[in-house]
């Protein structure tokens, strides 16, 4: 694993009903049993800007990847069995077993970018995120100055990230990087968070 996160580190930040794993058998039995996999179902993720995808109602799985989008085009032949984990932004995110790596994939232009060397940086990246989402809170007098430290706040997950895992932040077009620079612009704050509230003053 590339970053150390637990349950009791996200139980602590977020409480359990903010929570959301995966079930063991939603896994292919190929996947079921990695590392990956072993992450989201017993650490789990926080809700809010990631979503894990629900397995499905009938067999319990999760959708493999050529389920969802043609990946007759892709480098690795065995993408098409990879289970897809979740959804971020306009991308599903799939977990290949045999690496590990978490992939980005967009539907509409059918390609997939390499987004997280292992899950660990996948949860590592969205506690961060959701975190400061929770926590931020814009002062009453000089909003510039409250959205340069906003902006300063998005630009150190960043870099530690990228410090450890170069994937999730490698450039303006990642995923990631455009959650945080809608953060950065204020953006994607829930209604009942601090930063919310001290927006609507």
């Amino acid at each position: 694993m590339l970053f150390e996160v637990s349950r009791a580190e996200l139980v602590d930040l977020f409480g359990e009903g903010r929570l959301s794993t995966l079930p063991a058998t939603a896994f292919p039995p190929a996947a079921a049993d990695t590392e990956g996999a072993r992450l989201l179902q017993t650490v789990g993720v926080p809700t809010g800007t990631l979503r894990l995808r629900a397995p499905d109602e009938e067999s319990g799985r999760l959708a493999l990847l050529r389920e969802v989008v043609a990946v007759d085009d892709f480098v690795d032949p065995a993408a098409g069995e990879w289970p897809v984990i979740g959804w971020l932004l306009n991308a599903h995110l799939a977990l290949d077993p045999g690496s590990g790596r978490v992939y980005a994939v967009d539907p509409d232009e059918e390609t997939a970018r390499e987004l997280h060397t292992d899950v660990s940086s996948l949860l590592q990246v969205t506690l961060r995120l959701q975190r400061l989402l929770d926590r931020f809170t814009f002062g009453d007098d000089d909003e510039e100055a409250d959205f340069e430290r906003l902006d300063r706040e998005v630009d150190r997950i960043r870099q530690e990230t990228s410090g450890t895992d170069p994937l999730p932040f490698r450039d303006d077009e990642t995923v990631w990087s455009v959650v945080g620079d809608e953060i950065a612009m204020g953006q994607r704050f829930a209604g009942d968070s601090p930063g919310a509230r001290s927006r609507r003053g």
